[in-house]
């Protein structure tokens, strides 16, 4: 996890531009470095690295010797990086993963670069020597990036919105801030005066299709069929694989442990793997809950049935409402379901921090939305018509799932590892056939837990545990955190404001007084930028007014299961 920050053409004094990328030094708490480009007074990069890879070479921009015209600042890991090396014989200068994208542009240009790239990335490239930008995002956004482009060319670019909410510009008309879209690159043209035009906009791999690095991957051909035995035996075999290459790491490994199906999967596969491939240290499990919440309940006996060093954080809905607003400036939205879930991850990332040393932390985000995981999905009219939802999920996750992971644990200098959105494994089981993926038998994700039923990795209650959402989860069955922020907000927004609701916010005006608190914080942080949201995260197929899966008739509480 690392901050990454650049300006091309500046019309502003450097100096003055460069404290905005001081916002974003939470994501790298190890380094920073600020360096003009040469030729360009007016263009430069910024750096917050969080040293995970190659603790002497892995300062950025990163350049070598052997390409001197260019220059990389990136935040992610490459876990296929060793064997592009030998795949394509380069002559590699250092150890870091993301040497290997200079190597693969060099000699095949910026698209085939980007599809052979078996990672999660954000990256600035700078070619002098042809004046061209080239920026790029991993398939499904696990690691962050935003752009400002003006009318005449100043480029700006951050893995957080924050990091340029404050740059000057020449121009009268204010910059729309953006999220640069997942799974695409773009091209620009770089003039002599540092400023920019873009000339492409391109994708270069969708979730769909099996990605182009898969021919190189050191999981042989599967066997093919869609019977169901050989189904479970590929599913359990390329989650294996996404796991062990996130093993790639020169710092403690650790790994968030809800109770729930996903991360149970997650943190048994780990400490498994961990003990084959002899790290020095046990696996670091973490739990947030209030005494007797489900989460906290299972996660303990997830805990002990795998070895885990087990770490429990006792949370309090006062703390929570507390953390409220400190984590909306990192989310950077005002989604409802987002900042619900986000405050437990926030308050067990700032444990982990300030009590231990685990600083590559895995965790289970994507599987919900590739597995068809929530509790909607028995609602859904047909088996396409789940595959579809499955898939617009996916493509959304950079909004929702995959943000609030991302901020939550970056806010205190961690690095996410989510093996269930790994390429070739979310890949594959969307060539499923519908059918096979939808909720059977009255269980969600019944597909999943089949292929590993009988495997002892977790225990039988927690693999047929039902989904329960995260937020409500790590609180009381008899009062949720849900509950919790209800009562508090009550008295914090009043009636008359939400008859206004529509004409204050009217994108996206707030249905609820959570919902209006909410979008008050945000404004608060990041006045006129509420398009950051597209739309807020609900259940389909439902008359819902609220994401939280403990209003939905269909709900059930584990104690009526």
């Amino acid at each position: 996890m690392c901050g990454i920050w650049a300006l091309f053409g500046s019309d502003e004094c450097l100096s003055v531009q460069c404290t905005s990328a001081m916002k974003i030094a939470h994501r790298g708490p190890d380094a920073f470095r600020f360096e003009n480009v040469n030729g360009f007074t007016n263009c430069c990069f910024g750096f917050h690295r969080l040293a995970i890879v190659d603790q002497l070479y892995g300062m950025q921009p990163l350049r070598i010797k052997k390409f001197p015209f260019l220059w990389l600042c990136y935040n992610g890991e490459i876990y296929n990086h060793v064997t592009l090396k030998e795949q394509f014989e380069f002559d590699c200068q250092t150890q870091v993963d993301g040497e290997i994208i200079l190597h693969l542009y060099h000699r095949f240009g910026i698209q085939k670069m980007a599809s052979l790239l078996d990672g999660v990335f954000a990256f600035i490239l700078l070619d002098t020597s042809n004046r061209k930008v080239f920026l790029g995002r991993d398939t499904y956004g696990v690691r962050p990036l935003f752009k400002l482009l003006t009318d005449d060319g100043f480029l700006a670019v951050c893995s957080e919105a924050k990091g340029l909410t404050q740059l000057s510009h020449a121009m009268a008309t204010p910059a729309d801030i953006v999220p640069f879209l997942p799974g695409h690159f773009e091209t620009f043209e770089l003039k002599p005066t540092g400023k920019v035009q873009s000339i492409e906009m391109k994708q270069f791999h969708c979730c769909t299709k099996e990605p182009a690095h898969a021919i190189y991957d050191t999981v042989e051909r599967l066997p093919t069929g869609f019977d169901e035995e050989t189904v479970k035996i590929n599913i359990r075999t390329l989650f294996e694989n996404a796991v062990k290459k996130r093993l790639m790491a020169q710092r403690r490994i650790g790994c968030l442990l809800s109770g729930g199906l996903d991360s149970s999967l997650v943190a048994a596969t780990l400490v498994n793997l961990a003990k084959e491939e002899k790290l020095k240290y046990p696996i670091q499990t973490f739990s947030i809950g209030a005494e007797d919440s489900p989460d906290l309940l299972a996660a303990r006996k997830v805990a002990a049935h795998i070895g885990s060093e087990h770490h429990e954080v006792n949370f309090s809905p006062e703390e929570g409402i507390q953390a409220v607003e400190d984590v909306i400036f990192h989310l950077e939205t005002y989604d409802i379901t987002t900042i619900r879930a986000s405050v437990g991850m926030y308050l067990v990332s700032k444990y982990i921090r300030e009590n231990s040393d685990s600083v590559v932390i895995f965790s289970g985000e994507g599987s919900d939305e590739l597995t068809q995981g929530y509790i909607y999905f028995h609602k859904a009219p047909t088996p396409e018509a789940a595959a579809q939802d499955s898939v617009r999920l996916l493509k959304e996750l950079y909004l929702f799932d995959v943000l609030r992971a991302d901020r939550t644990t970056a806010a205190h200098g961690l690095e996410l590892r989510v093996p269930f959105l790994d390429h070739r494994f979310t890949a594959y089981y969307l060539s499923l056939p519908e059918e096979m993926r939808v909720p059977r038998r009255g269980v969600e994700k019944y597909l999943l837990r089949a292929a590993f039923d009988n495997a002892n990795l977790i225990p039988d209650e927690i693999l047929w545990r039902r989904k329960e959402a995260f937020s409500d989860g790590m609180t009381s069955l008899k009062k949720s955190w849900y509950n919790y922020l209800q009562e508090h907000i009550e008295s914090l927004v009043n009636d008359d404001q939400m008859e206004r609701a529509h004409q204050t916010f009217p994108h996206n005006p707030p249905r609820t007084k959570e919902a209006y608190y909410f979008r008050q914080v945000f404004q608060k942080h990041y006045p006129g930028q509420d398009k950051w949201l597209s739309h807020f995260w609900m259940p389909r197929w439902i008359n819902a007014s609220d994401p939280s899966a403990r209003t939905l008739l269909i709900y059930k509480p584990e104690k009526e299961q």
